[in-house]
C-alpha cells in the first residue's frame, strides 16, 4: 500500500488492479482516515483516469446491495453533486419524465452534501420511502418503472469514507464514481458531473462498466446538469465511439436564463417546485427539467436527437403522466 501511495505522490496512474486493491482496502475499513484523506488528494492533484474510476466503481458495486429482477433497460440519471449552485433539484424531477417515458429509472442518490436538499431529502418531503427493501424496489422497478435507491442503503461500506469526503468540502473521486455504482445493472446512463474537464474520461469510464448508451454532461457556470444560462457540454458513446459536442439552448430552440432563475431552497421549498414542473406550471424549473429530460431520452436512445427529446419531454409533462408518476410511487410503495 505503501508503494501505492507513493506511486500517486509521483503524479503516476494506478494501473486497474492496483486502484482495486487500494479501493477494496479503503471501504473494508483496513486503512486510516489520515491514509485515505491522502489518497483521496494525491488524486485529486493528479488526475483521474477512466480506468482508476471504473476500477474504484466496480469495486463498490460487488460490494453493494444486490437487487434482483431488475428491468434489464433500466436507466439513472443521477449527477455528481458538488457544484454549489445550489439549484433544485433538477435531475430528480426529471427522473419522473423518464419514467413516464417508458425508461425504468433505477434513480440513485443521497442527502444533501453540498446543496440544501439531496434528492434523498426532496423524495422524503413528498412521502417517498427511503427504506425499503430489495425485494421492493424490484416491485417498483418492474410495476410502475422507477424506485429510488438511497445510497447509504445501497453501499454500508461507504460508511468508512462518509465523514472524510464531508470534512474535506472540496469535490474528490468519491464524487465523481458516486453515479457510476448504482447497484442495479444499466444498459443506459445520463450523468452529470461537476468535473467538466473529466466529460470525456467519465464517458469511457461508463464504456468499461458495460454501458450499451451514455452521455456525461456538464452545464453552464460548472453545474453537474444542463442548464438554460450557457453552453451544455456533452460526451456521448453511442455503443461504439465516446465523442464530445456543444449545445445552447438557442440551437435548441429554448428560452434562456439566469442561474439565479432555478435556484432551490430547503427539501420542503424544492418538494412545491418537483411537483410544479410535473403539474406543467410555466417556469424556468420546467423549461430546465425539459432539457435535461430531453438529454436522457437522448443518452437511452430513446429519441433520435435532443430538439426530438425537448418535444417528448414536453408533451409527456404535459399530458400528466409525470406528476402521475410520481403519485403511483408513493401510492405502491405501501403494499411493495
Amino acid at each position: 500500500m505503501k508503494q501505492l501511495f507513493e506511486k500517486l505522490y509521483q503524479q503516476k496512474n494506478l494501473a486497474e488492479g492496483e486502484m482495486k486493491q487500494v479501493a477494496q482496502a479503503m471501504f473494508s475499513g483496513q486503512l486510516r482516515e489520515s491514509q485515505i484523506s491522502a489518497f483521496l488528494i494525491a488524486l485529486k492533484l493528479k488526475g483521474v483516469t477512466s480506468y482508476e474510476m471504473a476500477a474504484l466503481a466496480q469495486v463498490l458495486q460487488q460490494a453493494a446491495l444486490k437487487i434482483d429482477n431488475t428491468p434489464v433497460t433500466a436507466m439513472d440519471n443521477c449527477g455528481t453533486g458538488g457544484d454549489n449552485l445550489q439549484t433544485f433539484n433538477i435531475s430528480t424531477t426529471a427522473a419522473f419524465v423518464l419514467a413516464a417515458g417508458g425508461i425504468p429509472m433505477a434513480k440513485h442518490g443521497n442527502r444533501s452534501i453540498s446543496s440544501r436538499s439531496g434528492s434523498a431529502d426532496v423524495l422524503e418531503a413528498l412521502g417517498v420511502k427511503l427504506a425499503l427493501s430489495k425485494q421492493a424496489l424490484s416491485y417498483l422497478l418492474n410495476e410502475i418503472g422507477i424506485a429510488f435507491l438511497f445510497a447509504p442503503a445501497m453501499h454500508k461500506n461507504m460508511c468508512y469514507v462518509s465523514k472524510i469526503r464531508q470534512e474535506l468540502a472540496t469535490p474528490t473521486i468519491l464524487n465523481l464514481i458516486g453515479p457510476l455504482t448504482n447497484p442495479v445493472t444499466l444498459q443506459t446512463q445520463l450523468m452529470g458531473t461537476c468535473a467538466g474537464d473529466l466529460i470525456k474520461e467519465t464517458c469511457e469510464t461508463l464504456m468499461h462498466l458495460g454501458r450499451k448508451r451514455a452521455i456525461v454532461l456538464h452545464g453552464f457556470g460548472g453545474m453537474d446538469e444542463a442548464n438554460l444560462s450557457g453552453d451544455t457540454q456533452y460526451a456521448l458513446f453511442d455503443g461504439e465511439n465516446v465523442t464530445q459536442h456543444v449545445v445552447s439552448s438557442k440551437e435548441l430552440g429554448l428560452p434562456t436564463y439566469e442561474i439565479a432563475a432555478i435556484s432551490g431552497g430547503d427539501a420542503k421549498e424544492n418538494s412545491e417546485i418537483l411537483l410544479s414542473v410535473l403539474q406543467n406550471k410555466t417556469s424556468p424549473y420546467l423549461d430546465t427539467v425539459i432539457l435535461n429530460a430531453a438529454f436522457g431520452f437522448y443518452a437511452n436512445g430513446k429519441v433520435l436527437s435532443l430538439t426530438k427529446g425537448i418535444e417528448y419531454a414536453r408533451s409527456i409533462i404535459a399530458s400528466g403522466a409525470a406528476y402521475d408518476k410520481l403519485q403511483q410511487l408513493i401510492k405502491l410503495q405501501e403494499v411493495a
